[in-house]
């Protein structure tokens, strides 16, 4: 009797220790796994090696005067052509660089010659899909 508990107390030990050692594996292997992710998330892994994350020069100081500028400068998208065809609407717009005064009077407005292209079904005519 007291061999047999003694061998299943050994039995009891050796699986305990293989349990943990598979743990412990399993936890290696994890951070591992996380570190390797997080290198590759950084700015110097080699797939980032192409991307600048800093800048090497110092920022260009704007003259007092310049920067309290009351003028605005933002862009704006203005609708160019509008067509309907097979069922769909298309638009096109084009962005437009706009100065305005401090009351939002347009001072001047000049196209930067991206455009934008918008494609959507005419729900209001068409019920189906065309082919």
């Amino acid at each position: 009797m007291d061999m047999h508990k003694m061998g299943l107390g050994i039995l009891v030990e050796m699986r305990s220790k293989d349990m943990k050692r598979k743990t412990f594996i399993s936890v290696f292997f994890v951070l591992i796994l996380l570190g390797f992710s997080a290198y590759l998330d950084s700015p110097y892994s080699f797939l980032n090696k192409d991307y600048a994350y800093s800048n090497d020069q110092p920022a260009a100081a704007i003259p007092a005067a310049e920067a309290s500028s009351t003028d605005v400068t933002e862009t704006e998208e203005r609708l160019v052509e509008r067509v309907e065809k097979n069922g769909y609407i298309i638009e096109t717009y084009e962005e437009y660089e706009v100065s305005k005064d401090k009351d939002g009077h347009i001072l001047e407005s000049e196209p930067t010659g991206q455009t934008n292209t918008l494609k959507y079904w005419d729900y209001s005519k068409n019920k189906g899909i065309s082919k």
